[in-house]
Formats: structure tokens, sequence, C-alpha cells
């Protein structure tokens, strides 16, 4: 498998840390020298790892923000 090359461009904000220091971010992050989208994932304390995620494009993150706020009122 050949490896992935990423850049984080813009650290945006934490959702929530685990006990091994694991934290759920959002980023706005470019991966193999792609136009940077914004990511949700889980990484370890110096970003040396991380978990599945979701990449989200200006669109989808506005989209996202809609659908989210008709749940939380």
């Amino acid at each position: 498998m050949a490896d992935i090359k990423y850049e984080i461009k813009e650290h945006i904000g934490v959702l929530s840390e685990n006990k091994k220091g694991w934290r759920k971010e959002v980023n706005l992050i470019s991966w193999n020298d792609a136009a940077p989208k914004y990511d949700i994932r889980d990484w370890a304390p110096e970003h040396e790892k991380m978990g599945k995620g979701v990449t989200l494009t200006a669109e989808e993150v506005t989209a996202l923000k809609d659908v989210l706020a008709k749940i939380a009122g």
C-alpha cells in the first residue's frame, strides 16, 4: 500500500479526547498534494497516527451545518 501524504493546513478544533490521548479533530487537510478539504478523524497525540475519518468539501460542510441545525433546534 502506498504511503499517504498529508499536510494539516489549519487546525479548526477538537471534538473529544479519549483516555489514551487520541483526539477527534476537525482540520483542513491537503491529502497527497490535492486541494485542502475539511476532515474529521481521530489523531494520536503527535499526529503520527490517524484513525478512519471523513473528508468534506466546503459545500458539504455547509450542507452538514444546515442538517445539524435542524436537530440542534
